[in-house]
């Protein structure tokens, strides 16, 4: 378990079983793992997804070209994330700070996130930072920050 302020460096992780309902998201494999660790004793669910509420919010404070800037619900973040192998594929994921809010229901989680882009083969290397708001045992709001120059820097290289 992380404890807050505790930061994990080591990048190593254990590979993670997949449910069979979310194979097609392998590719975001270490994200999700990483977010467990981080909410470990705040959410309920064995993977990601289950622990979403079914109208969960889901804020994208960045602009990034076809990147929504706001979702509303558990399905439609699945349908997002569902083309992310098609560009991007996650190789693992470091560099956990978990912070509790003042507010007992936000979790912050700031961390890293390492890959390649499919295209052309070119590393990806993300830092980010989300503001999880906790109702229940399951998430209803997420807030994400990452570095858009880095993603966008990857995506175009050739």
């Amino acid at each position: 378990m992380i404890t807050p302020g505790f930061i994990e460096t080591s990048g190593a992780r254990k590979p993670i079983m997949t449910d069979p309902k979310y194979k097609a998201f392998a590719a975001l494999d270490p994200f999700f793992d990483i977010v467990q660790r981080g909410l470990a004793g705040h959410v309920d669910g064995d993977h990601y997804f289950d622990t979403i509420a079914d109208n969960a919010v889901f804020e994208f404070r960045y602009i990034f070209p076809g990147w929504p800037r706001k979702l509303v619900g558990r399905e439609a973040l699945m349908a997002l994330y569902a083309g992310y192998g098609n560009n991007i594929l996650l190789q693992g994921a470091d560099a956990l700070v978990v912070h509790q809010s003042q507010d007992a229901r936000v979790v912050i989680l700031e961390y890293d996130v390492h890959g390649k882009i499919i295209r052309t083969g070119a590393s990806y290397d993300n830092r980010f930072i989300s503001v999880v708001t906790i109702g229940n045992r399951k998430i209803v709001q997420w807030r994400d920050y990452m570095d858009s120059l880095a993603a966008m820097t990857a995506l175009s290289q050739t």
